[in-house]
């Protein structure tokens, strides 16, 4: 079952929330929606749903068009951000309820939600009750009521976004495995590019009701479109400076020169923006054509076990993703290592005109 979007866009009140996206998700695929808050992610998804209808465009199902169609008549399941379960109802009642509606034999309602609660590993927790639980394992009852009905499409509107760390770990692995063996279309929506990364399949970058980018969830990371796509993608957003191409040579805010690597001598003479993103500066030198900038410390961010280092000088702002926790002090002059064979190059209108060949890490 395929799930296709033509030309959708939404507008509420004069606003637009989607915009013109066009997007086909093939059957089997896992597929991730990445976006900033208010992006338009829970939006895109309540379309494909049939909870909204677009203001103009076409969604096909199976190649069926299923535009007017309410979610009522669309095999579609949805897990939202809160736990939402029926508090009078066990959980094996709330994991049965939606087969309950679609009048399915008893027999058959047994046997897929004890075939369900053991895939989610909750058999253990059939008779009690959602107040019962902790956090993950609520939303464990809730993925299990929209997992039961083997719907055609199954979407995840930040279902992990208020648990805790470990468990959101937990549940990453869990569904990989999950979907593996399922023939649906999931979509997962996220905030968090590390997320994305971590679940794999395809990522759909949105920006502003817009689709910048669909594809391989690798590929769009390591391939950005444009500028926008880099930044979205990229958790801190990718480091961005203007330069200059001339002759054998980069120059950045005019003082920085450097010379053109054998990756960007493809580069015609003109001006850039430079990208590099933020895990792959260092504080030591990793190869022969770093660039080695002078800089100093505006704010060490502390983030479990990493550390986000902002640092500046008179040209340019920079921030350094540092595996573990690192302590500085405010104004401390330290240097800093700019790869120039990972460097990203955009146009002035911030389209990519150069990917570094070598792209291996994050």
């Amino acid at each position: 079952m395929s799930l296709i979007l033509e030309n959708v866009t939404h507008v509420v009140n004069g606003a637009t929330h989607i915009d013109d996206i066009t997007l086909e998700l093939a059957p089997g695929s896992f597929n991730v929606l990445l976006g900033r808050t208010l992006a338009g992610k829970t939006t895109l998804m309540r379309l494909m749903a049939g909870l909204e209808r677009p203001t103009r465009g076409r969604i096909l199902m199976d190649g069926h068009d299923v535009t007017g169609i309410s979610v009522r008549h669309r095999n579609v399941s949805m897990v939202y951000q809160q736990f939402i379960n029926y508090p009078s109802l066990t959980v094996y009642e709330n994991i049965a309820s939606p087969l309950k509606l679609a009048r399915v034999d008893k027999r058959e309602i047994d046997r897929r939600v004890r075939e369900t609660a053991e895939m989610l590993h909750i058999e253990h927790l059939l008779e009690r009750y959602p107040l019962e639980l902790s956090g993950g394992q609520q939303q464990r009852t809730a993925m299990g009521r929209a997992l039961v009905k083997d719907a055609d499409v199954i979407l995840f509107d930040e279902p992990l976004v208020n648990l805790d760390y470990k468990l959101r770990e937990e549940f990453r692995e869990e569904l990989r495995a999950l979907f593996a063996a399922r023939n649906c279309i999931a979509v997962y929506a996220t905030t968090e590019p590390g997320e994305a990364l971590a679940l794999g399949g395809n990522a759909a970058v949105l920006h502003e009701g817009r689709l910048l980018q669909y594809g391989r969830t690798e590929d769009v990371y390591h391939r950005p479109r444009d500028i926008l796509s880099a930044e979205m993608f990229s958790e801190p957003p990718i480091n961005v400076v203007r330069g200059l191409v001339s002759g054998s040579e980069i120059t950045f805010d005019r003082s920085v020169h450097f010379p053109l690597n054998d990756d960007l001598r493809t580069l015609i003479p003109g001006e850039y923006q430079f990208g590099v993103r933020a895990s792959h500066l260092s504080l030591t030198p990793q190869a022969d054509d770093d660039l080695e900038l002078q800089v100093k410390v505006d704010l060490a961010e502390i983030s479990g076990s990493e550390t986000f280092l902002h640092v500046s000088n008179d040209l340019f702002h920079l921030v350094v993703h540092l595996a573990g926790v690192h302590e500085f002090e405010v104004d401390q002059r330290i240097t800093v290592y700019f790869p120039t064979h990972k460097v990203y190059a955009f146009d002035r209108q911030g389209t990519v005109v150069h990917i570094p060949s070598r792209l291996a890490g994050v």
